[in-house]
Protein backbone atom coordinates (compact mmCIF):
# COMPACT_ATOMS: atom_id res chain seq x y z
CA UNK A 1 0.00 0.00 0.00
CA UNK A 2 1.23 3.57 -0.87
CA UNK A 3 0.59 6.66 0.77
CA UNK A 4 0.74 10.10 -0.19
CA UNK A 5 2.97 12.39 1.92
CA UNK A 6 -0.13 13.95 3.33
CA UNK A 7 -1.17 10.93 4.26
CA UNK A 8 2.13 9.85 5.47
CA UNK A 9 2.22 12.60 7.98
CA UNK A 10 -1.03 12.34 9.28
CA UNK A 11 -0.40 8.68 10.15
CA UNK A 12 2.90 10.31 11.77
CA UNK A 13 1.12 12.98 13.42
CA UNK A 14 3.28 15.38 12.22
CA UNK A 15 2.77 18.00 9.70
CA UNK A 16 2.81 17.33 6.44
CA UNK A 17 6.13 20.02 5.84
CA UNK A 18 7.95 18.02 8.63
CA UNK A 19 7.28 14.49 6.31
CA UNK A 20 8.32 16.32 3.19
CA UNK A 21 12.05 17.33 5.19
CA UNK A 22 12.64 13.69 5.42
CA UNK A 23 11.58 12.73 1.31
CA UNK A 24 13.73 15.85 0.45
CA UNK A 25 16.34 14.71 2.48
CA UNK A 26 16.43 11.38 0.75
CA UNK A 27 16.63 9.04 3.79
CA UNK A 28 13.27 7.14 3.27
CA UNK A 29 13.55 4.31 1.28
CA UNK A 30 10.80 3.12 -2.08
CA UNK A 31 9.67 6.16 -2.70
CA UNK A 32 7.57 6.58 -6.19
CA UNK A 33 6.15 9.40 -8.02
CA UNK A 34 2.62 9.73 -9.46
CA UNK A 35 2.15 12.80 -11.86
CA UNK A 36 3.41 15.38 -9.13
CA UNK A 37 2.99 13.01 -5.99
CA UNK A 38 5.46 11.38 -3.74
CA UNK A 39 4.14 7.82 -2.89
CA UNK A 40 5.38 6.56 -0.03
CA UNK A 41 5.06 2.91 1.30
CA UNK A 42 2.69 2.03 4.18
CA UNK A 43 5.72 0.07 5.89
CA UNK A 44 8.22 2.79 5.88
CA UNK A 45 5.58 4.73 7.56
CA UNK A 46 5.09 2.35 10.05
CA UNK A 47 8.49 1.87 10.56
CA UNK A 48 9.05 5.25 11.56
CA UNK A 49 6.20 5.74 13.28
CA UNK A 50 7.52 3.01 15.60
CA UNK A 51 11.20 4.08 15.68
CA UNK A 52 12.14 3.65 19.35
CA UNK A 53 12.97 7.08 21.06
CA UNK A 54 16.69 8.17 21.78
CA UNK A 55 17.91 6.33 24.88
CA UNK A 56 19.38 9.60 26.09
CA UNK A 57 19.78 8.20 29.89
CA UNK A 58 22.81 6.04 28.87
CA UNK A 59 24.50 9.11 28.32
CA UNK A 60 26.87 10.24 31.16
CA UNK A 61 25.78 13.72 31.37
CA UNK A 62 22.86 15.49 32.65
CA UNK A 63 21.95 17.63 29.47
CA UNK A 64 22.63 17.45 25.45
CA UNK A 65 22.17 20.03 23.24
CA UNK A 66 20.62 18.90 20.48
CA UNK A 67 21.44 20.71 16.18
CA UNK A 68 18.24 20.91 14.73
CA UNK A 69 18.61 21.10 10.53
CA UNK A 70 17.13 21.70 7.50
CA UNK A 71 17.34 19.83 3.91
CA UNK A 72 20.98 20.65 2.16
CA UNK A 73 20.59 23.55 -0.16
CA UNK A 74 23.33 25.17 -1.70
CA UNK A 75 25.57 27.71 0.34
CA UNK A 76 25.33 31.54 -0.10
CA UNK A 77 28.51 32.36 -2.54
CA UNK A 78 31.68 33.11 -0.72
CA UNK A 79 30.70 30.35 2.71
CA UNK A 80 33.75 28.01 2.77
CA UNK A 81 31.56 24.91 2.02
CA UNK A 82 28.83 24.03 -0.46
CA UNK A 83 26.15 23.33 1.37
CA UNK A 84 24.20 23.93 4.46
CA UNK A 85 21.79 21.40 5.92
CA UNK A 86 21.54 17.39 5.93
CA UNK A 87 21.21 14.99 2.98
CA UNK A 88 21.79 11.78 2.97
CA UNK A 89 23.61 11.66 -0.45
CA UNK A 90 26.53 14.28 0.80
CA UNK A 91 30.03 12.44 1.15
CA UNK A 92 31.22 12.46 4.93
CA UNK A 93 33.41 15.47 4.09
CA UNK A 94 30.58 17.73 2.76
CA UNK A 95 28.27 16.58 5.88
CA UNK A 96 30.86 17.65 8.23
CA UNK A 97 31.20 21.04 6.59
CA UNK A 98 27.44 21.43 5.63
CA UNK A 99 26.41 20.60 9.53
CA UNK A 100 28.99 23.01 10.95
CA UNK A 101 28.10 26.14 11.54
CA UNK A 102 27.99 29.62 13.26
CA UNK A 103 25.00 29.13 16.33
CA UNK A 104 23.79 31.02 19.25
CA UNK A 105 24.05 29.16 21.86
CA UNK A 106 25.45 28.24 25.47
CA UNK A 107 28.82 26.86 23.71
CA UNK A 108 30.10 25.47 27.14
CA UNK A 109 26.95 23.63 27.68
CA UNK A 110 27.38 22.19 23.81
CA UNK A 111 30.76 21.52 25.07
CA UNK A 112 30.19 19.55 27.98
CA UNK A 113 27.85 16.91 26.85
CA UNK A 114 30.28 15.71 24.68
CA UNK A 115 27.81 14.84 22.02
CA UNK A 116 25.47 16.69 19.53
CA UNK A 117 23.07 14.80 17.57
CA UNK A 118 22.05 16.27 14.44
CA UNK A 119 17.96 16.23 13.84
CA UNK A 120 16.03 16.31 10.99
CA UNK A 121 11.99 16.63 11.63
CA UNK A 122 12.47 14.85 14.89
CA UNK A 123 14.77 11.87 14.00
CA UNK A 124 18.71 11.76 14.94
CA UNK A 125 20.50 11.73 11.15
CA UNK A 126 23.62 12.17 11.70
CA UNK A 127 26.08 12.37 15.23
CA UNK A 128 29.26 15.22 15.71
CA UNK A 129 31.57 15.01 18.64
CA UNK A 130 35.00 16.59 19.00
CA UNK A 131 33.15 19.88 20.63
CA UNK A 132 35.84 20.66 23.03
CA UNK A 133 36.78 23.99 21.45
CA UNK A 134 35.31 27.15 20.05
CA UNK A 135 35.28 30.05 18.31
CA UNK A 136 32.79 32.91 18.91
CA UNK A 137 31.93 35.82 16.91
CA UNK A 138 29.37 38.01 17.07
CA UNK A 139 27.30 36.11 19.74
CA UNK A 140 27.29 32.57 17.47
CA UNK A 141 29.67 30.12 18.05
CA UNK A 142 31.77 27.51 15.79
CA UNK A 143 33.29 24.25 16.64
CA UNK A 144 36.18 23.78 14.31
CA UNK A 145 37.06 20.27 15.60
CA UNK A 146 33.82 18.70 15.14
CA UNK A 147 34.10 15.05 13.89
CA UNK A 148 31.27 13.23 12.25
CA UNK A 149 30.97 10.48 14.14
CA UNK A 150 28.32 8.96 11.95
CA UNK A 151 25.22 9.78 9.56
CA UNK A 152 22.09 7.62 8.27
CA UNK A 153 21.19 7.25 5.03
CA UNK A 154 18.12 5.24 5.45
CA UNK A 155 15.65 5.89 8.11
CA UNK A 156 13.39 2.78 7.70
CA UNK A 157 15.47 0.11 8.18
CA UNK A 158 17.60 2.12 9.38
CA UNK A 159 21.29 1.97 8.11
CA UNK A 160 23.73 3.83 8.97
CA UNK A 161 28.01 4.71 8.44
CA UNK A 162 29.90 5.75 11.71
CA UNK A 163 32.76 7.25 10.90
CA UNK A 164 34.76 8.26 14.21
CA UNK A 165 37.72 5.69 14.57
CA UNK A 166 37.75 6.08 18.12
CA UNK A 167 35.48 3.33 20.21
CA UNK A 168 32.84 5.62 22.61
CA UNK A 169 32.13 8.55 19.75
CA UNK A 170 31.10 5.32 17.34
CA UNK A 171 29.01 3.43 20.31
CA UNK A 172 27.77 6.81 21.06
CA UNK A 173 26.77 7.32 17.12
CA UNK A 174 25.55 3.88 17.22
CA UNK A 175 23.44 4.22 20.23
CA UNK A 176 21.58 7.14 18.68
CA UNK A 177 21.41 7.59 15.04
CA UNK A 178 18.12 6.94 13.66
CA UNK A 179 16.21 6.89 16.96
CA UNK A 180 13.61 9.98 17.13
CA UNK A 181 14.30 12.75 19.43
CA UNK A 182 11.86 15.94 20.07
CA UNK A 183 13.43 18.79 21.20
CA UNK A 184 11.79 22.29 21.06
CA UNK A 185 13.61 25.80 20.15
CA UNK A 186 13.42 28.86 18.48
CA UNK A 187 16.96 28.36 17.02
CA UNK A 188 18.88 25.71 15.56
CA UNK A 189 20.14 24.60 18.96
CA UNK A 190 18.47 22.88 21.50
CA UNK A 191 18.91 21.41 24.89
CA UNK A 192 17.60 17.62 25.94
CA UNK A 193 18.08 16.31 30.00
CA UNK A 194 18.70 13.19 29.34
CA UNK A 195 17.23 11.88 33.18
Amino acid sequence: MLLTTGQAADELGCAATTFRRLVQAGVLPGLSRRGNRVMVPLEVVQALRDRRLAPLHQLPVREIAVLRVDVAKPALEGDDRDWIGYAAHLSADDLLKSLRGWWRCDAASVAAGGVLPVTLSGYVVAVLTGLDTWDMEGGRHAFPDAVLAGHVTDLARPTTRLHATDVEPREVAGLLLGTRLISHSGGAIAYARTS
